[in-house]
């Protein structure tokens, strides 16, 4: 399966980096877990599992050497551990960990047993609120059962630090927490993407899409939503859709010296990134967005001196933000394939060559 610039296309005008993904930011990782399994439903099975946990680590100890962090809401039906510690002290202390809506719990209790494990502070220096958000997958997945475990956290984040300065880009699509979403009609889940900007730095984009309804698909400006049919017209129902409600979660990231206020700026951005694709942000979709900068990281307790990129400087990231955000959502429905979950739900791949016919 291609990815977007494989259609011989291109969103904006900025540069990509190396491998056009969220692990162009130096020292960042993203690693994945993917809980796939068919069993008899609840009581006497689990049900069927499409989900997963996906991770975004800055790299590094992220509690003792945190760093600005900025966490916004366009549509809030929907549900961010840390919001109101970001908003209050502006700064990121754990990785970021997404995964689907019933399991936020889940996944945030292994988090803080993992963390403990691994460093004495904390806890003990202070306490730790870390990031996990969520999207609905329960159209593909099994809701009912706690399909994540604390292993399968785990995992995810040891491949996202085994990832930091790899050469590829991390896998999209049906993988990690994007293993059962859906987004704008077709399959959906991860999706990755950067930009180099003039100055040097690098911004990376990382989505979970799960948002919108098929007639506004648009792809780098062509209404393909409209000019295609819909392959689930053409499949028997076997459950009722349950409409463009879902939620998408996009993570930024920068190695550019930006601070708390700058941060809650980039995230923000990413609401017209989306919009690019077709989102109206529904009444039952949860769009949050997040943004964390390694230019300004400290030491636990102290204050970078370093010079600020601040009010018009921060126009090329805005530009970045945007155009990567697009792109990561185009990239997360093309390296989906056809995924069937429980009850026989389906939620079907986006033909690339239909694409790259309609683009050319």
């Amino acid at each position: 399966m291609p990815r977007f610039r494989d259609l011989d296309a291109a969103i904006g005008v900025l540069p990509t980096g190396p491998t056009n993904s969220m692990l162009d930011v130096p020292g960042v990782g993203v690693g994945h877990a993917t809980v796939w399994r068919d069993e008899p439903p609840p009581p006497v099975g689990r049900g069927v599992a499409r989900t997963g946990v996906t991770v975004v680590d800055p790299g590094g100890d992220t509690f003792g050497a945190p760093m600005p962090f900025g966490a916004v809401a366009l549509n809030g039906a929907g549900e961010m551990t840390g919001f109101l510690t970001a908003s209050e002290w502006g700064l990121l202390e754990s990785p970021i960990f997404l995964t689907s809506t019933m399991q936020l719990g889940r996944v945030y209790d292994a988090v803080c047993r993992l963390l403990i494990a691994e460093n004495a502070m904390v806890g003990a220096d202070d306490v730790m609120i870390p990031v996990v958000a969520e999207c609905d997958d329960s159209f593909l997945n099994e809701p009912r059962a706690m399909q994540v475990e604390e292993s399968d956290v785990a995992a995810a984040l040891a491949a996202a630090r085994a990832s930091i300065g790899a050469v590829e880009p991390p896998a999209e699509g049906a993988v990690g927490s994007g293993t059962g979403m859906a987004c704008l009609g077709f399959k959906g889940g991860i999706g990755t993407s950067s930009r180099a900007l003039p100055s040097g730095h690098i911004v990376g984009v990382l989505v979970m899409s799960n948002f919108g309804e098929f007639g506004r698909l648009t792809v780098d400006g062509v209404p393909v939503g409209r000019r295609i049919p819909n392959p689930a017209d053409a499949a028997p129902a076997v459950a009722a859709d349950p409409g463009p409600k879902g939620s998408c979660i996009v993570v930024v990231a920068t190695d550019a010296p930006v601070d708390h206020a700058g941060c809650e700026r980039l995230a923000r951005r990413a609401g017209l990134g989306l919009a690019r694709t077709g989102s109206t942000a529904h009444h039952g979709s949860g769009e949050i967005f997040m943004a964390f900068a390694t230019g300004l990281r400290q030491q636990r307790g102290n204050v970078s001196s370093a010079a600020r990129v601040v009010g018009a400087g921060l126009d090329p990231l805005f530009e970045a933000v945007v155009d990567a955000t697009e792109e990561s959502v185009l990239n997360s429905m093309l390296m989906a394939p056809t995924v069937v979950g429980r009850k026989g739900n389906t939620r079907y791949g986006l033909d690339a060559d239909v694409v790259r016919a309609l683009l050319s």
